[in-house]
This record gives C-alpha cells, sequence and structure tokens, in this order.
C-alpha cells in the first residue's frame, strides 16, 4: 500500500482493516456498541466487508438488501440477492429483504422509464427509491444508525464532481457522518478512508464472495469517468485521492470552504402518504413517483 507506506501480510493485513475501522468509527463519533445498526449491503464487496468488519468488531449489525429488479444478461439483482442472502446465512446474520416490484408494482427500470428521469438511465430513479426504503426499514424496525459500504474512491469521486460544479449544499453534506434529524436515522460511511481496492483484498483474504460486475446501467457514468480521472492522479502520486478526501474534511470542520451555508434549513414534515420527510407542500418525491407509476399502468 503505497499511499501508506505499509506493506502487510494476509494475516496482518486481516487484523488492520478492522483496526482501522474501529479507529474512524471512534474518531468520527459514528456509533456505539450498544446502538443497533443497519447496514446497507448489495452484494458487492464493500457492503458485505462492512458487514463483516462490523460483526467481527463485536457491533450489533444487521443487513438491508433492496431488489432493484435490473437485470441485463447475467440478471444483476438476481445474483446479488443470492450472494448477500449466501452471506447473511453462512454467518448467521439477520437480513431484511425489500422487493421493490413487490412493493411498489414495477422495478426500478420501468419506474425511471415511466417518470423520464435520467435521460434513459434509471440511476436518480434507484438512488431516490434506495434512500426511501432504507429511512422507511430503519425508521420501521428502530434502528439507531444506517451504515453504508462508500469506500474512498466513491467520496473521492463524489467530492470531485461537487466541487468542479460547486455544488454548495452537496459539499456541506458530505462527510462521514450525516447526523440524525427529524427522525431520519443517522447515517455512517465506516469505510470512507479504505481505497477500493483495499476492500477488494480484504474480501477476497476473507473468503467473501461477492458480485464483480458492476450494475449494466452503470457504463458510461460520470462517477466512473471521475474516478479514472482520479486513478490517473494516485499512480502519478500514491495518496492523492486521501489527501484530497482529508483535507477538504479538515476545511470543512474549520469552515474554510468559502461557501456561505444558508441558516434557514428545509422545513421537513411527514408525507401524508408514506410518513417520510420531505420539504414539498405534497406528497413526497417517491410516492409521487409510484402514483405516476401506477397511473401508466394499464389495467385489465
Amino acid at each position: 500500500m503505497r499511499q501508506h507506506k505499509l506493506a502487510l501480510c494476509k494475516e496482518h493485513y486481516l487484523e488492520w482493516i478492522p483496526e482501522q475501522t474501529e479507529r474512524f468509527i471512534k474518531k468520527y463519533a459514528m456509533f456505539t456498541k450498544a446502538e443497533k445498526i443497519l447496514v446497507a449491503v448489495s452484494g458487492g464487496k464493500d457492503s458485505l466487508a462492512l458487514w463483516d468488519i462490523l460483526t467481527r468488531l463485536g457491533y450489533q449489525a444487521d443487513g438491508m438488501y433492496i431488489g432493484l429488479g435490473i437485470d441485463g444478461g447475467i440478471e444483476y439483482s438476481d445474483e446479488s440477492k443470492r450472494l448477500t442472502e449466501k452471506f447473511a446465512n453462512e454467518h448467521n446474520l439477520k437480513l431484511h429483504i425489500v422487493d421493490v416490484e413487490k412493493e411498489y408494482g414495477q422495478p426500478i427500470p420501468v419506474l425511471a422509464h415511466v417518470s423520464h428521469r435520467g435521460k434513459g438511465k434509471p440511476c436518480a430513479v434507484c438512488g431516490l427509491a434506495k434512500r426511501h426504503e432504507m429511512n422507511r426499514i430503519a425508521r420501521d424496525l428502530g434502528y439507531d444508525v444506517l451504515a453504508t459500504g462508500h469506500n474512498l474512491d466513491d467520496e473521492a469521486a463524489v467530492l470531485f464532481g461537487n466541487t468542479l460544479v460547486w455544488e454548495s449544499e452537496y459539499l456541506l453534506r458530505q462527510g462521514p457522518v450525516l447526523p440524525a434529524r427529524d427522525g431520519l436515522a443517522r447515517k455512517v460511511k465506516p469505510l470512507c478512508r479504505f481505497y477500493e481496492r483495499e476492500m477488494a483484498a480484504y474480501s477476497i483474504a476473507r473468503g467473501i464472495e461477492y458480485i464483480y460486475e458492476e450494475c449494466p446501467f452503470a457504463e458510461g457514468s460520470q462517477s466512473i469517468y471521475y474516478k479514472e480521472l482520479l486513478n490517473q492522479m494516485e499512480t502519478a502520486r500514491p495518496g492523492a485521492k486521501l489527501t484530497f478526501y482529508l483535507r477538504f474534511l479538515e476545511a470543512r470542520k474549520n469552515g474554510n470552504l468559502f461557501i456561505e451555508k444558508n441558516t434557514a434549513a428545509a422545513h421537513l414534515h411527514p408525507c401524508p402518504k408514506c410518513g417520510q420527510l420531505t420539504s414539498t407542500d405534497d406528497f413526497c418525491s417517491f410516492c409521487r413517483l409510484i402514483e405516476k407509476a401506477a397511473a401508466s399502468t394499464p389495467t385489465g
């Protein structure tokens, strides 16, 4: 690991990753052993590794898998669900499964099509649905914390994209912890300082079987393009991504982002239909999407 000026054997690497994760959890005050944690798992290396690490560290961590109904030659959703269930069964862990099509009548690609969002790609609708369902399950089942497997490459790519266009609202919100607010569970990213290849190495060393294929709709996405650019920087300057992210967190903490913060926070109130918090006067964005999809579905 050139960025850390460190080389470890398998045995010590499998000790180092959980030790560092515990250090980040405490450094950013993410959660305690007394709190109930819901881990969003997708069948990929990062989320399964996170669930494995938290379990090894002795945290109360249950999993949540969201079936999106995404295919693409490999039946992407079916395979990711199979691997998630396999991991949960092998480790005797509790897994909550939400199937979007069963819950709301249509899979994500169809919901995206009828909503005309995303210019032919369902990514925006997928993100909206996942956020809604993660918040709903955490609220309904009484979890204190919602943990996701975002790694350093993910966070650096998002930061890079938001910085290019100065998305001030997103820049002010990005970080390892998003505090609980008005019934929304605290959101945390315990892997935010690990490189993607570090998490891949951990999963392989631990014998975790995960889905290797990217989502079939990810091809050509901006996030992948940003990751490729950052990888070029990292090759020339090992540690560039970590420095970029950590310096941003430091600047945000010290109020040195040169962004005027809007102190008038949006007023949130429960959606009349699902109870999720929304800033609109009508139903939340997700419920409006589902209503539109229902109206577009032929009857009979």
